[in-house]
């Protein structure tokens, strides 16, 4: 049997994993939601209407993507 402090380092080893995994998807969403900001900003500042693009891509998303959160006109916005 091993001692209970290998124990602890195994389990330290698991935090810090666990840690890295949060940070790299944290700083993949945030590069997910900065390019999709600049998509949204150029295609509405090429569209007629900026604010209908931007209805338009709510929409869109309400409508073939419910489960996908966070893609309202609000979020987007936000995105852009």
């Amino acid at each position: 049997m091993l001692p209970d402090n290998s124990y602890s380092e195994i389990v330290k080893i698991i935090q810090s994993a666990r840690e890295r995994a949060y940070y790299k998807v944290n700083e993949e969403l945030i590069n997910m939601y900065l390019q999709i900001g600049n998509y949204v900003s150029e295609n509405s500042r090429n569209a007629a209407y900026g604010d209908a693009y931007v209805d338009g891509l709510a929409d869109f998303f309400a409508q073939n993507y419910p489960e996908l959160k966070g893609f309202t006109r609000r979020g987007l916005y936000r995105m852009r």
